[in-house]
């Protein structure tokens, strides 16, 4: 674990990251908990609509994203190492004393959806699957009289209950997916793909059970200072992978923009490690040596020696996560 975190957050300047990064199509957002996650991303060219009322963000014909101003809102720039190299984000956070949803066991109607991103979605019937999680409530929305049906004959239950008829039909029916936090939402409306398919490009959602049932509010690898809560984050444009973490040709103006985000938004601590200073006992030995080893990989890079990935990324990090 790194250190609490101490600065007070500047609004203008996170307002103005937010603004920055909706306003790039390279960029991918995510908000969501350990285990269960809504992602929101889009191609240069395709279609924006801007939101009915004040709030930063955007919706496409797949999904949309609406944030909020907050007060105790701190983002957290990082990056952790993985078989390839490394991955990087914007950690969206909130202190634990401020994040709290509301915790829901159960599926829960909520009734219509007045804050959709879109006018003709607001008449949707929205529900809290009910996975009582810290910060995030993950809801499914829909207009679709049979699809409410099956939501409210499995309300008041557990949604993986044995008998609770949502579970198989949630895919068939694929509804809107609804993931809300204190300062935001991200919709997504692409279908869910059947089991053992791969996730769509654009927008899309993960809810894995096993990862759940962990209680994490994310990764041990992710080092989020002591006291911070992430609830969603932004993933500018990588140096050598896609949005869909297919391999691209090394891009060191990536690379560096990156670089730009993490002096400014990233724990001082680690930042200082990454360029050769002395680990003080600041942050987490962990989190320190993923630090040096995220440098050398880049040194690496930038010098053109591809590094090969090894088992994948996904499975590295999964073995780091549950240590």
């Amino acid at each position: 674990m790194t250190q609490p975190a101490t600065t007070a957050p500047d609004g203008d300047a996170i307002e103005a990251l937010l603004w920055d990064a909706l306003r790039d199509p390279g960029t991918a957002w995510s908000l969501g908990s350990f285990g269960a996650i809504a992602e929101f991303m889009r191609d240069p060219d395709e279609p924006v609509s801007a939101l009915p009322d004040d709030r930063l963000g955007m919706a496409t014909a797949r999904g949309a994203i609406a944030l909020r101003s907050h007060p105790d809102l701190r983002p957290v720039a990082y990056e952790t190492a993985v078989a390839s190299g490394w991955n990087h984000a914007v950690a969206l956070c909130l202190p634990e004393e401020t994040c709290a949803m509301n915790r829901r066991g159960v599926v829960t109607e909520l009734g219509p959806d007045h804050e959709a991103a879109r006018l003709d979605d607001r008449d949707g019937v929205l529900f809290d699957l009910g996975l009582d999680l810290l910060a995030i409530d993950a809801c499914v929305r829909s207009r679709d009289p049979e699809v409410i049906a099956c939501l409210r004959a499995g309300a008041g239950q557990p949604l993986f209950a044995p008998g609770n008829p949502i579970g198989p039909r949630l895919v068939a029916m694929s509804p809107h997916r609804v993931f809300l936090a204190r300062f935001g939402r991200i919709e997504v409306y692409a279908p869910i793909p059947p089991s053992g398919g791969t996730s769509p490009e654009g927008p899309h959602t993960h809810v894995l059970p096993k990862l759940l049932r962990s209680g994490r509010t994310h990764a041990a690898t992710t080092p989020i200072p002591a006291g911070l809560v992430p609830c969603a984050a932004l993933h500018p444009a990588h140096p050598y992978k896609d949005m869909q973490g297919q391999r691209i040709a090394f891009d060191a103006d990536r690379l560096a923009a990156f670089q730009v985000l993490f002096k400014r938004w990233g724990d001082p601590a680690l930042v200082a490690i990454k360029h050769g200073a002395e680990d003080h006992g600041a942050v987490s030995s962990r989190h320190a040596q993923a630090a040096r080893r995220v440098a050398e990989a880049q040194d690496r890079y930038l010098r053109g020696e591809i590094i090969e990935a090894g088992p994948g990324d996904e499975e590295d990090e999964a073995a780091a996560n549950n240590a």
